[in-house]
């Protein structure tokens, strides 16, 4: 490992990039025990975000423009303000998984950007907390944040990948030793043992497998011994086998490591679906449903909606987030006029007086 010799040097110079605090927890006993030193328990409160889309000039606008011919006001398209977030509330404690649901484009990814401080300016609004109090540099620090892209070198092994990450984001106060046996313990850990030798590749190099990838990157986080870990769509591409072998990993962390583990997934399978203790539904940036895993079914079917056969669980809740606003309509028509019916043909959910309804609405 003589290449990264520099890398080490750049580390111990005087201007070298933030570091690690240097306290109790970049001991290396600790720091090989993959158990939080620093627990944290996150809860955001009434969180809300609104970004501003600009307005553009139309066609006509612009060559005038370039003509230097006057033009109207109203031909301008104003600025327009769109909610992506909008009151969502939840709590995770440590050695709790949470699975953030919802279709595309419901606000998974800001959300989780937000809890995790990635996300800044006057557009985000409500309370995220770590142990009752706002997010500081030293949470931040605990906080393993996994993008839904894997960012890798293609060039690089397993090992040479995690034992470069290892040099520089582990504390000066470890040594290069220390360092490389931290990198070969969540080798280790994330069983990665078979392919630590073989180089990550990519669309032109032949290398590690899709889930071997996403393994490599949560190990990344890993590597700092995080306290709050959140990822980004981890099972995004992924075959069933390899979407569980990682929900798995992941449960084991928190159950096992005490982490307080949030992920977003998109459509999960049953056995994936069980291992979450805590399931967050997002519909068009509002929250549908946050609670224990088993009790989504049973809630929503005290409401009015249940399936009408048998299916998966995590389906089930995703039709309701895609067609919020029809089914919430439906149940109070239910509630006022009769009783909803099951149309197989159209596997749809209607109401036996919807024309009488439709006078009314």
């Amino acid at each position: 490992m003589s290449g990264f010799d520099g890398v080490e040097n750049q580390m111990n110079g005087p201007d070298s990039s933030p570091r690690l605090p240097q306290d109790t927890c970049d001991q290396p006993s600790l720091l090989f025990s993959s158990s939080p030193c620093f627990p944290i328990t996150l809860k955001f409160v009434d969180v809300c975000y609104r970004v501003k889309i600009h307005g553009k000039s139309s066609d006509s606008v612009k060559l005038k423009r370039l003509l230097g011919l006057e033009h109207k006001p109203s031909d301008e398209i104003p600025s327009t303000e769109r909610t992506i977030l909008s009151g969502v509330t939840g709590m995770v404690t440590p050695g709790e998984f949470m699975a953030v649901l919802g279709p595309s484009g419901s606000g998974k990814s800001t959300l989780l950007n937000a809890v995790a401080g990635r996300l800044h300016g006057t557009g985000l609004t409500g309370k995220i907390l770590a142990n009752d109090v706002k997010l500081t540099k030293q949470t931040l620090k605990r906080t393993g944040f996994v993008a839904q892209d894997d960012l890798l070198y293609p060039h690089l092994t397993v090992r040479e990948t995690l034992v470069f990450v290892a040099l520089l984001r582990l504390p000066r106060s470890l040594t290069r030793d220390v360092k490389i046996k931290a990198a070969e313990s969540v080798i280790s850990e994330l069983g990665l043992e078979k392919c630590e030798n073989t180089v990550v590749g990519n669309t032109f190099i032949r290398g590690i497998s899709g889930g071997e990838r996403k393994r490599v990157s949560i190990a990344h986080e890993l590597l700092i011994n995080p306290s709050l870990l959140v990822l980004d769509e981890p099972t995004s591409g992924l075959d069933a086998t390899a979407a569980l072998r990682l929900v798995q990993t992941l449960a084991g962390l928190a159950h096992e490591k005490g982490k307080t583990v949030v992920t977003s997934i998109h459509q999960p399978s049953s056995r994936v679906f069980q291992m979450f203790d805590t399931v967050l539904l997002l519909s068009e940036g509002k929250c549908l449903f946050v609670g224990k895993g088993r009790d989504a079914m049973a809630y929503f079917d005290s409401v009015g909606f249940s399936p009408a056969f048998p299916m998966n669980p995590a389906d089930f809740l995703l039709d309701l987030a895609n067609d919020q606003t029809n089914l919430i309509r439906l149940h109070l028509v239910s509630v006022l006029f009769g009783v909803i019916i099951y149309d197989k043909t159209s596997h749809m959910y209607v109401c036996i007086y919807t024309h009488m309804v439709c006078i009314f609405w």
